[in-house]
């Protein structure tokens, strides 16, 4: 079975940096797309970043682009998320997913896997 595990979330002031990490056990990572995803309290889960393991091509929410860059470690079968320029609107649940067929990155439902998500604060 496949697990997720997110770590690296935390309390960072506005401007700061994070580097989320998603630990995949019980499947080679290197055959899956991967993707982050994001929830605030009373909003729906939204997309953030995803890398699609058959091209590599890497894919971001404008709220995003040219702050988060989403990366992959295959030999630590590891997914990460590393956070720049950090701004309030930033805070909330990470989740990381990774899923076998992906054809539509930003959507939930394409991943098969999820973790249980980290907890991202950015203060202002």
């Amino acid at each position: 079975q496949v697990q997720l595990v997110e770590s690296g979330g935390g309390l960072v002031q506005a401007g700061g940096s994070l580097r989320l990490s998603c630990a995949v056990s019980g499947r080679a990572l290197s055959s899956y797309s991967m993707g982050w995803f994001r929830q605030s309290p009373g909003k729906e889960r939204e997309f953030v970043a995803a890398r699609k393991w058959t091209n590599s091509r890497t894919y971001y929410a404008d709220s995003v682009k040219g702050r988060f860059t989403i990366s992959r470690d295959n030999a630590k079968n590891t997914v990460y998320l590393q956070m720049n320029s950090l701004k309030p609107e930033d805070t909330a649940v990470y989740y990381c997913a990774v899923g076998s067929v992906v054809a539509i990155p930003a959507e939930a439902n394409e991943y098969d896997y999820w973790g249980q998500g980290t907890q991202v604060t950015v203060s202002s």
